[in-house]
């Protein structure tokens, strides 16, 4: 019930931003980026530092794809250098490496984000049959069992996982945006990004991403699949 109450709240706030147009799916994305980095940088021990560079090069890749789309690329590899400054210039030999690889994975995973802004309304689309794809796929491998998907998350099936592809692409269907790259975005691009973060978190120790969404955990915790779906997207268009 708080979950669903959460959304009830939630997905008005959205539509309406979507609404509005780039300018709106620019601030969702940097409200969500930011967020994001947060409790990225948490599982990741990052230190403020980190989390500061990692933050402003997210939110360079996103405005860059409202006010200037052709330097996307340009933009993320700013960025990157900027995070790879950061451990060389302090001289960190002990954990220089791994707070390198976790900035660049963070901006490689949460990126994406910056899709919200070109795609629009197809974005909102995607992430409402990816989340549908994700509610069915956990209940339908609790109930029709079978071969584990990934030892990084017992619980997901390969029978849910299908299940739940099904319903994504039943969902695209009704909402009249059902695509080959949208349906490969939601049934691999989905399960993809939940794994991804099964494997962060087991790293981390860490049962959920954040706390403070209810119902869900943290906000990585809600939009796992949609990252790596918005990627697939991406690259298939």
């Amino acid at each position: 019930m708080v979950r669903w109450c959460a959304w009830a709240v939630g997905v008005p706030l959205v539509a309406g931003a979507f609404w509005w147009g780039r300018p709106g799916a620019a601030a969702v994305a940097v409200a969500a980026g930011l967020i994001a980095v947060l409790e990225y940088g948490g599982l990741m021990r990052l230190g403020r530092t980190d989390r500061l560079v990692l933050a402003a090069a997210l939110m360079g890749v996103v405005l860059t794809a409202w006010l200037a789309p052709g330097q996307v690329l340009r933009a993320a590899a700013l960025g990157a250098l900027a995070l790879a400054a950061v451990p060389l210039l302090s001289g960190d030999a002990d954990h220089g490496q791994r707070r390198l690889a976790a900035g660049l994975l963070g901006l490689a995973w949460l990126s994406p984000l910056a899709a919200l802004v070109p795609l629009g309304a197809s974005a909102l689309a995607l992430f409402v049959a990816v989340s549908v794809a994700d509610i069915v796929a956990y209940f339908a491998g609790q109930g029709l069992g079978g071969p584990r998907l990934s030892p990084l998350s017992p619980a997901k099936r390969w029978s849910g996982t299908l299940t739940g592809a099904a319903a994504g692409l039943a969902v695209l269907a009704l909402l009249s945006a059902l695509s080959w790259p949208m349906a490969a975005a939601v049934a691999v691009g989905g399960p993809a990004g939940d794994l991804l973060e099964s494997m962060i978190k087991r790293g981390a120790r860490a049962k959920d991403a954040g706390r403070w969404l209810p119902g869900s955990g943290g906000l990585l915790d809600r939009i796992d699949s949609l990252l790596v779906a918005l990627a697939v997207l991406l690259v298939l268009r």
